[in-house]
């Protein structure tokens, strides 16, 4: 492990299918892990910010999620080795977490809740769970054309694929690969294929009402109060779904969500 004289320091775990799980801890306190939605991780994303939030009373563990930054990969997929990932991730933190999931790492960190692994709270802020027909449809034929440009080899339109699926307009996505930013794009583009695995497809999306029923820990299902109906409405259901749970809506936020806003809510629900 390496250190240094402050609270911060990065390692590594290796997970039970011996896939190296780097991640980066900071802070002192009770041990929280922020879980990366799409594209995300340690280097390219919101979790350095919202640990900087809580590492005042808490210690943060950020990790790049497999497939992504310095974390390695396996030659299969499924969502339980992600769960797995989180398990070595806890018990490198004594055993016990809570956690924080942001879109597709919400539905990630609801799935490890389920799983009798040590967390004691969980947090989600808009898993992108299918509640609409039309996005349901919009969605499987994602699914479809994402895991045919991976067999192609085209990993360069797996991004553009993910930014029209959520709405980017063409013209946007256009000028961004042009960008040098879509190199970090296409070198995580495969885990695209794991956060659409994460979240139920090919089988359809919904919001998995049966196993949140299983979870015994408290959850908090946090959605912005200026996303649309589609990213907010499957709050309501995971509350309404898991039996300890609160809904709560960050008034002005959008799916990119300010760690300032979002940190001080996580460290009261944590506390």
């Amino acid at each position: 492990m390496t250190s240094t004289a402050s609270s911060t320091a990065s390692s590594t775990v290796t997970s039970a299918d011996g896939t190296s799980i780097a991640y980066t801890r900071t802070g002192d306190g009770p041990a929280v892990i922020i879980v990366d939605g799409a594209l995300c991780h340690r280097a390219f994303g919101p979790s350095g910010g919202i640990a900087e939030q809580l590492a005042p009373e808490f210690t943060v563990y950020t990790y790049d999620r497999r497939g992504r930054g310095e974390s390695g990969d396996a030659d299969t997929y499924s969502p339980e080795r992600e769960v797995e990932d989180i398990a070595a991730l806890i018990q490198a933190a004594g055993g016990q977490a809570r956690l924080a999931g942001f879109s597709s790492g919400g539905a990630l960190t609801l799935r490890a809740a389920a799983a009798g692994i040590g967390v004691t709270r969980a947090a989600c802020y808009e898993a992108p769970y299918v509640t609409q027909d039309w996005h349901r449809d919009a969605a499987l034929a994602y699914t479809t054309d994402l895991h045919q440009a991976l067999d192609a080899g085209r990993t360069d339109d797996m991004p553009a694929l993910f930014m029209a699926l959520v709405g980017m307009p063409e013209d946007q996505v256009a000028g961004m690969r042009q960008a040098p930013v879509w190199q970090a794009f296409t070198a995580v583009a495969k885990s695209l294929t794991y956060d659409n695995a994460v979240l139920g497809y090919p089988a359809g999306g919904a919001v998995p009402t049966e196993l949140l029923a299983t979870i015994t820990v408290p959850v908090l299902a946090m959605d912005g109060g200026a996303s649309p109906d589609l990213l907010r409405d499957p709050a309501g259901i995971i509350a309404g779904a898991c039996p300890d749970a609160e809904r709560l809506t960050l008034e002005g936020q959008t799916h990119e969500v300010s760690p300032d806003v979002v940190g001080p809510v996580l460290a009261k629900f944590f506390a």
